[in-house]
C-alpha cells in the first residue's frame, strides 16, 4: 500500500488540472503507480506471517499470485469497458446498481483503515529494531499510536506528500526486496526451510490459509483502474500497467520471501519481527546491514501511511458526493480542502484496531491481515462478477468467440480466487469481517431514507392528490410547479434534526 490513487481528476486531465492529449500518467508511470502501491511496509512482515506454514507457504504464494494477475486481467478489461476513474466502486455500481457500489466503497473503506493498522505493525517491528527491544506490548501499542497519527497530523496540516519524497520511499523499500531477490539467493541454506508443511494440518488447509496472507501483499493491484482518469491512452495503458506492475511485484515477492526462508532458520524466523533484518545480519555478519534495512523500512512505512490516510478520507469522500456515504465525509477545511473528518475517523478506527488486537490477538499482524484481506476481496469479487455478468449479458453478441472465452474463463478464475481467499481466511476472521461489513446496511439504509422520502412526496403529491400520470411529459425545468410543502420539507437532514424533530412530535402528543 502506497500514496498513489489519490486526487483523481477527469480523463484527460494532467495532474496539475490542464487538459491535454498528453497530459497524465504514461504506461511506465502507470506501471510505477501499481508497483508503488502493490508493495508496502507488511510485506517486510509477510516471511513471519507465512513462516508457520513452512514452504509449502510458497506455493500458495504462486498460486494466489496466478489469482492476482486474473484479477489485474479482469480490471483491465473493466476499465476499457467502463472508463475514467473509480475502480471497483464503478464497476460494482455499473452493473449491480447503487446498493452494490456502497457495498463495494464501504468494503474498501475498511480494508483501507484496517490496512493502515497492519502497516503500523509492521512498522513497529522495524522500529523495535533500535527502541522497546523487549516488544513489551504496550511499549508497541504506543509506537504504533504515534506511526498511525503522525501521518495523520501531516495530512490535517494540508501538506501533499511531494513526488520526490515519494519516490525516495519507494526507493527505499523495493531496494532491500531487490536485493533479498537477488543476491540473497546465493546465500540460501536448505536446512533453514524445516518441513515442507510445517502447520501439521492438510496440505489443502496450508495452502488456503496461507494464501489468505499471502494475497495481502497485493492490496494495490486495482490502483491504475482507480486512476484511469490520470492515465494517458487508458483503454490501453491501465490494462498493460497493471499486469505488468503485478508480474514485477510477483517476481520480487516470490524470490524474496524465498530467499529470507532460505537465510533465517525456521525455528527463529516464525517469532521474527523484523524478518528482512535478520535475513541481512545472516548474510552481511553482523548488524549494519539489518538497521540499514530497518531504517528504510520504517521511512516508507512513513511514506505509505500517510498516502494511505488520504486514500482513507478520499474514497469515502468521492461516494459521499454521490449520496453513497455520509455527508460528514464531504467535509473539508481550508484552501487545500483538507477532509478533516475523513482523515480523524479512519485513524481513531485504526488506533482501536490496533489496540485491541495487541492486546486480545495472539498473532497480530496475522490477524490484522486476514481481516483486510477479507474486506479487500468483496470489492474484488464484485469486479469479478460484474465483468462476468456483462460477458454473459453482452459478450456474446459484441465479442468474437476466441476472445469472449478468453475473458470469460479469466473472469470466472478471478471469481473463484476471490472464493478461495475468502475460505482460507479463516471462521473467526470471516465472522468479524462479515459482521464488520454487514453494519453498512444501516448505515445505507439511513442514507437513503431521506431521498426516498423527497421522491415519495414529489411523486404523490398533497394528502388525497391524484398520482401523477407517469406517461405525461414533464414541466419544463423554468415552468415547473414548485414543490409540495411536505416535499421541501423532505430535504436530507443530519442525525441530530430527525432526532430533535421526532421528539418534538411526541411531546405534542
Amino acid at each position: 500500500m502506497s500514496v498513489h490513487g489519490r486526487g483523481r481528476p477527469p480523463q484527460g486531465t494532467a495532474v496539475d488540472g490542464t487538459a491535454g492529449a498528453g497530459s497524465g500518467f504514461g504506461l511506465p508511470a502507470a506501471t510505477a503507480l501499481v508497483v508503488g502501491s502493490v508493495i508496502g511496509t507488511g510485506v517486510f512482515a509477510l516471511p513471519s506471517a507465512l513462516a508457520p506454514y513452512g514452504p509449502i507457504a510458497l506455493v500458495a504464494f504462486v498460486l494466489v499470485t496466478i489469482g492476482a494477475l486474473a484479477l489485474a486481467l479482469v480490471f483491465g478489461r473493466l476499465s476499457q469497458r467502463v472508463p475514467g476513474s473509480g475502480g471497483p466502486y464503478v464497476y460494482a455500481r455499473e452493473a449491480f446498481g447503487e446498493f452494490a457500489g456502497f457495498l463495494t466503497a464501504w468494503s474498501y473503506w475498511i480494508t483501507a483503515w484496517a490496512g493502515n493498522a497492519a502497516i503500523a505493525v509492521a512498522w513497529v517491528g522495524y522500529v523495535e529494531v533500535f527502541v522497546n527491544k523487549g516488544h513489551h506490548t504496550w511499549g508497541s501499542v504506543g509506537i504504533a499510536l504515534a506511526g498511525l497519527w503522525l501521518p495523520a497530523i501531516v495530512n490535517l496540516t494540508g501538506v501533499r506528500t511531494i513526488g520526490a519524497f515519494q519516490v525516495v520511499t519507494t526507493v527505499l523499500k523495493f531496494l532491500p526486496l531487490a536485493f533479498m531477490a537477488t543476491a540473497g539467493l546465493l546465500f540460501v541454506k536448505s536446512g533453514n526451510f524445516g518441513a515442507f508443511n510445517a502447520s501439521g494440518g492438510s496440505a489443502l488447509g496450508a495452502v488456503s490459509a496461507a494464501g489468505a496472507i499471502a494475497l495481502f501483499s497485493y492490496i494495490g493491484l486495482e490502483t491504475a483502474s482507480v486512476a484511469a482518469g490520470r492515465v494517458r491512452e487508458p483503454e490501453r495503458n491501465v490494462r498493460r500497467a497493471t499486469v505488468y506492475g503485478t508480474l514485477a511485484c510477483a517476481a520480487i515477492y516470490l524470490l524474496g520471501t524465498l530467499a529470507v526462508f532460505g537465510t533465517v532458520p525456521h525455528t527463529r524466523l516464525g517469532s521474527a519481527t523484523a524478518p528482512f533484518t535478520d535475513a541481512m545480519n545472516t548474510i552481511a555478519g553482523g548488524h549494519w546491514a539489518g538497521n540499514l534495512v530497518a531504517v528504510a523500512a520504517i521511512v516508507s512505512g512513513l511514506g505509505a501511511l500517510n498516502g494511505w490516510t488520504l486514500i482513507c478520507a478520499e474514497m469515502p469522500m468521492a461516494a459521499a458526493r454521490d449520496g453513497l456515504f455520509p455527508t460528514a465525509f464531504t467535509g473539508t477545511r481550508g484552501s487545500g480542502e483538507v477532509p478533516v473528518f475523513g482523515i480523524v475517523s479512519a485513524t481513531v478506527l485504526a488506533s482501536v484496531l490496533t489496540v485491541v488486537s495487541y492486546t486480545r490477538f495472539t498473532k497480530v499482524f496475522t490477524e490484522i491481515v486476514l481481516l483486510s484481506v477479507l474486506t479487500a476481496v468483496v470489492p474484488y469479487l464484485l469486479s469479478a462478477a460484474a465483468q462476468l455478468y456483462w460477458l454473459v449479458v453482452h459478450g456474446r453478441q459484441e465479442l468474437e468467440r476466441r476472445r469472449f472465452a478468453r475473458d470469460a474463463t479469466v473472469a470466472v478464475l478471478a471469481l473463484a480466487f476471490s472464493y478461495w481467499s475468502i475460505q482460507g481466511s479463516g471462521y473467526q476472521t470471516v465472522y468479524y469481517g462479515l459482521f464488520t461489513i454487514l453494519l453498512g446496511i444501516p448505515v445505507y439504509i439511513w442514507l437513503k431514507r431521506p431521498t426516498t422520502t423527497a421522491r415519495t412526496a414529489a411523486s404523490t403529491g398533497p394528502a388525497g392528490a391524484e398520482p401523477a400520470d407517469p406517461t405525461a411529459a414533464p414541466l419544463p425545468k423554468a415552468t415547473a410547479a414548485p414543490l409540495p410543502k411536505a416535499a421541501r420539507a423532505a430535504r436530507p437532514v443530519g442525525l441530530p434534526t430527525v432526532l430533535r424533530r421526532a421528539l418534538t412530535t411526541r411531546h405534542q402528543h
